[in-house]
């Protein structure tokens, strides 16, 4: 099995001398494609430049009619650029569209199963050993609802042909709510009369960067229900400003702290989420911290470390009481939309790049083969692979490290009747002429950092 690496430009755009490749921030296109992800977001457009005009009517200003202002405005006007991306502009919508609908792992597999499923694919239960696979068919499964594995059985298979596997993750560097997430215990929310989040940091991220942005949370929750007590889980996207990490202000830093900019992450990442001003003023303070514990279920042990106004506020998103939530896991989320930047549109301005851009473009050339036929004329197995934890070295159930691709592997061709013990051969032969392809982002060279790249030898 071959194994190649590719990595993509994330920050400036490359040119290519073949006709059928654009690398547009990022994102990689072979053909324009009718968007999957529903209506495209008009914020996030940027491509489209409309010159305003005079009203048309007869006003008069002064001795200058409104046809002759018109006539001056156009003078002096400067004409929208034209791109030499124009044609592209649609599929980086798309793209923007996914990243914006998928700020963590669980929702960019939700958004990639239901784009599957779209286009015919059906839900595989890759732990039966009973499931058939046929020639021609589609099919996906998902681990943890946080990495998915999808995959077409070429209609010309036949057995001891190999399988091309692209590989991405769904996971990027973000502040994750920790598992208890009331961060102070005090009856005014802390000296600062501030009520904060507890968080801690997940994966390498460029931490200064989460200062003083509009943060929204996202993630799963777990729900039981009170009368049957089953467990279930739901999804949450809450894109509205309800944290933030302020920086602290100049006035109140020496000229050391100015120049070189350090945090303590347990200390300075915190968010706020609200005041304790308005139950102090209500009741002098020590009711008030006693109400907004007493609205959930303290004799939970879990619930009694939990802040109060982060459970009602998923109660009311999610329609269900406070009582029923047994778990979350949760991250923080820049709620600022994808845009498109550049005076030619040429760059694809937003979060989580690395990598929901490989995810989108290897679920868009997967759902391509499929609508241009190619299933048809395929006599291999094309198989993409969206691991979670990659941004924490992979090893755990559910990242490019486990035995998920490798199971599958001898799981299919055991169904399609070519497994490792019922046809040794057959299956060495596949494997031989299989290969995967990691697909991660990587950088262009900064214009403003280009001594950080040997001259001769950067990207």
């Amino acid at each position: 099995m071959l194994i190649v690496t590719t990595r993509s430009i994330t920050s400036l755009t490359m040119r290519t001398n073949h006709p059928s490749i654009l690398l547009l921030a990022g994102i990689a296109s072979t053909s324009a494609w009718t968007p999957a992800f529903g209506n495209t977001n008009p914020r996030a457009g940027g491509a489209i430049v409309s010159s305003p005009s005079l009203s048309t009517s007869r006003l008069v200003h002064g001795s200058r009619t409104t046809a002759t202002l018109r006539a001056a405005a156009s003078s002096t006007m400067m004409p929208p650029l034209s791109s030499p991306y124009d044609e592209h502009l649609p599929l980086a919508r798309d793209a923007m569209k996914f990243i914006d609908d998928s700020p963590d792992p669980f929702h960019a597999v939700k958004s990639s199963s239901d784009a599957l499923e779209n286009v015919g694919f059906v839900e595989w239960d890759d732990t039966s050993s009973s499931q058939q696979l046929a020639p021609g068919g589609k099919y996906y499964f998902t681990r943890n609802k946080s990495t998915l594995v999808a995959f077409t059985v070429g209609s010309n298979y036949k057995p001891g042909n190999g399988f091309k596997i692209i590989g991405s993750h769904t996971d990027s560097p973000n502040l994750k709510v920790k598992p208890y997430s009331k961060r102070t215990t005090s009856k005014d929310g802390g000296v600062s009369g501030a009520i904060q989040l507890a968080v801690e940091c997940y994966g390498g991220g460029l931490w200064h960067t989460w200062f003083d942005r509009d943060l929204g949370v996202s993630g799963r929750v777990f729900l039981r229900d009170g009368e049957t007590g089953k467990i279930r889980q739901e999804l949450i996207k809450i894109d509205q400003a309800i944290l933030r990490i302020p920086n602290l202000a100049i006035h109140l830093q020496t000229a050391t702290e100015r120049k070189a900019f350090k945090i303590n992450k347990e200390d300075h990442l915190a968010p706020i989420i609200a005041t304790a001003v308005k139950d102090s003023l209500g009741s002098g303070g020590s009711k008030s911290d006693s109400k907004r514990s007493d609205n959930v279920d303290n004799d939970e042990e879990w619930m009694k470390h939990q802040e109060p106004l982060l459970v009602q506020l998923l109660a009311s998103k999610l329609g269900v009481a406070e009582k029923e939530i047994i778990d979350f896991e949760l991250n923080l989320f820049d709620v600022q939309p994808a845009t498109i930047g550049g005076v030619r549109s040429e760059f694809v301005h937003s979060a989580r790049l690395d990598n929901l851009a490989s995810c989108f473009i290897s679920l868009r050339a997967l759902i391509d083969h499929v609508e241009n036929g190619g299933v048809e004329k395929d006599g291999d197995i094309s198989m993409i692979a969206m691991f979670d934890h990659e941004e924490v070295g992979s090893s755990s159930a559910t990242g490019a490290g486990s035995p998920i691709v490798g199971e599958a592997v001898k799981q299919i061709s055991h169904a399609l009747g070519t497994g490792a013990d019922s046809s040794p051969v057959l299956y060495n032969c596949a494997i031989q002429s299989s290969f995967v392809l990691s697909v991660d982002q990587a950088h262009a060279v900064h214009p403003n950092y280009a001594a950080k790249h040997e001259k001769n030898h950067g990207p």
